[in-house]
């Protein structure tokens, strides 16, 4: 892979509510020192789009962000997170272009159509929470970072904490 992989392909970051910040600041940091676009995007697994039509409204039983509040609220504080990480970045190269995308569904499969969509030569995605709950749920749902190293063919890089695992959590 060389240096001209990246020219001007955009990157593909996930990022969730209550992420540890090095997912995004690492993100962050290699967009703006490749000179790429950033796409941040956030996956809600509990909702779904059933039907939608840009020219209509969406069907009763879906849950399209631009008609639910809590979505739009949730959307609006991850962008927020995102500005304050792009600010924090050293203004070398001139800001740093990024945009933030709202799917649906299981993670791993949605952030790798994305990226499919947008031709990133790369996803980067944070390891799992830890904690009870997050291991039972990785469990079950399995690790949106293996999934993606194993069914599609871009690099997949995977932000580890910067803690100890002894360590608690602040």
């Amino acid at each position: 892979m060389t240096w001209e992989y990246f020219n001007g392909a955009p990157l593909l970051v996930g990022i969730m509510p209550k992420q540890h910040p090095e997912v995004l600041q690492t993100a962050a940091t290699l967009a703006a020192r490749l000179a790429a676009p950033l796409v941040c995007a956030y996956v809600d697994e509990a909702s779904y789009l059933v039907e939608w039509d840009p020219a209509r409204s969406a069907h009763r039983l879906s849950r399209h962000p631009d008609t639910d509040d809590d979505m739009l609220a949730l959307a609006t504080e991850l962008k927020a997170q995102v500005q304050a990480t792009v600010d924090k970045l050293p203004s070398d190269g001139g800001p740093l272009e990024w945009s933030f995308r709202t799917l649906t569904g299981d993670p791993a499969r949605a952030l790798g159509q994305l990226a499919a969509e947008v031709n990133a030569p790369m996803i980067i995605v944070g390891t799992s929470e830890r904690g009870f709950s997050h291991r039972l749920s990785e469990a079950l749902n399995g690790s949106v970072g293996t999934w993606l190293s194993r069914h599609q063919s871009r690099p997949v890089l995977v932000v580890p904490y910067r803690m100890p695992a002894h360590e608690d959590r602040p």
